[in-house]
This record gives structure tokens, C-alpha cells and sequence, in this order.
């Protein structure tokens, strides 16, 4: 089972956020935009990801949800790794029901390689979810998705966001993401701001009128 951060704005709780983080940091990296963002009654689950080595950085041991072996269009990607955390994800996803919030009141969301999980996961779950928030990220085993994918988060409100000088995710790759999405027929409410592999003030906003949105 994942180490985790659950952070409760209030008493009540309505609704839950499972928020991944990206490659080499923690749960802890989002706690200070779960305080920006100041919605009531959202159980935010800020998991940390367990150390493995990573091929990509020689090896290096670091959190991560799985491995990568290069971000360049084409590289083998470990598909193994992504399919044993979707697992993990599910039991959140699952202790999450059993606290008393319906499914369809629990959204994912991710940064990076943690919004690449998220959307893998989101897009393959047997019922039907809130949403899904995918950050300077990407999706990932896209040609999986035709036979994987399932009818219950078809209509899933999809937020996806980059920004248009990441370095580290090109905003090409992104952007191709969001071309198999639209193909696949998944409607993607899309954004682009100024900035590198990072988080924008206005994208903090638009993320809070979408958790209003789908979370009401």
C-alpha cells in the first residue's frame, strides 16, 4: 500500500481528489496548491510514490510511479510499472468508497509522470469517475487505449494543461496526447501558459472552476 498525506479542508467530506505527484518529489509537493485552491468538503489523498531506479537518470533511485527509458517519441515505455500502479491507485480509489464517497464524487489528478497515471488509470476504471486533471504531462501506452479503454469514463471531463516552454515534456508531446484523445472521441478541455515544466497562477484558477464544476 502507498504512504500518503489526506488533507480535509472541512469536517464534511463530499468528494475526493487523488493527487499524483511527478518524478522525484512527494505528496507533500502539492499540499500548498490544495491549500490555494480552498474548496470545502474535498478529501484531497496526496500519495507518495515508492523509490525505484530509473533507467533514464543511470539508474538513480528516486520516487517514481514507474520507470522511464527516455521521454523522446518512440521509447519503450514499462508498461509493467504503470499497470502495478493503476493497481495501487484503484485501492485508493476503492478505501475512498468504502469512506462513504460514490465514485462518480472521486476525480484523479496528476503532474507529470503522476498526470500520466492519471489519465492511464482514469481512462481504463469500470466506473464511471468525476474527472480527470492531467498536468505537463502525456499519455502514455496510446496505442493500448483502443482495446483497454472503458465505456464508463468515456464521457470523463478531461482538464489537460502545458506549458509552452517545458523542456522536459515537450509541448508537442502533449499536444499529440491530446490529438488521441479527441481521436478516441474524449471530449479534453485543453490549456496552454506561459511557462516550463512547472505550475502557473492562472492555471491554479482554471483548476479550481473545474473541480466546481465537476465537484459541485
Amino acid at each position: 500500500m502507498l504512504d500518503l498525506i489526506a488533507v480535509n479542508t472541512t469536517k464534511e467530506v463530499t468528494a475526493c481528489v487523488i493527487w499524483l505527484h511527478g518524478l522525484g518529489a512527494d505528496g507533500h509537493d502539492f499540499e500548498s496548491l490544495v491549500e490555494m485552491l480552498n474548496l470545502p468538503n474535498i478529501r484531497f489523498v496526496l500519495p507518495h510514490a515508492p523509490y525505484k531506479k530509473i533507467t533514464m537518470n543511470n539508474g538513480y533511485e528516486m520516487r517514481a510511479w514507474y520507470d522511464l527509458y527516455g521521454l523522446a517519441s518512440g521509447t519503450p515505455q514499462d508498461a509493467a510499472g504503470i499497470q502495478a500502479t493503476q493497481l495501487e491507485i484503484h485501492h485508493l480509489i476503492s478505501e475512498a468508497i468504502d469512506s462513504g464517497v460514490p465514485a462518480n464524487r472521486i476525480a484523479l489528478a496528476g503532474f507529470s509522470q503522476g498526470g500520466a497515471m492519471a489519465l492511464h488509470t482514469v481512462l481504463r476504471y469500470p466506473e464511471t469517475l468525476a474527472g480527470v486533471i492531467a498536468l505537463s504531462t502525456y499519455l502514455p501506452l496510446q496505442q493500448a487505449l483502443a482495446t483497454e479503454k472503458h465505456q464508463a469514463n468515456h464521457s470523463i471531463p478531461i482538464f489537460m494543461a502545458h506549458g509552452d516552454a517545458d523542456e522536459v515534456i515537450h509541448l508537442e508531446t502533449a499536444q499529440l496526447s491530446h490529438q488521441v484523445l479527441i481521436d478516441a472521441g474524449y471530449e479534453v478541455e485543453w490549456h496552454t501558459y506561459p511557462m516550463a515544466h512547472s505550475v502557473h497562477a492562472h492555471e491554479i484558477e482554471d483548476i479550481r472552476q473545474f473541480l466546481i464544476q465537476i465537484l459541485p
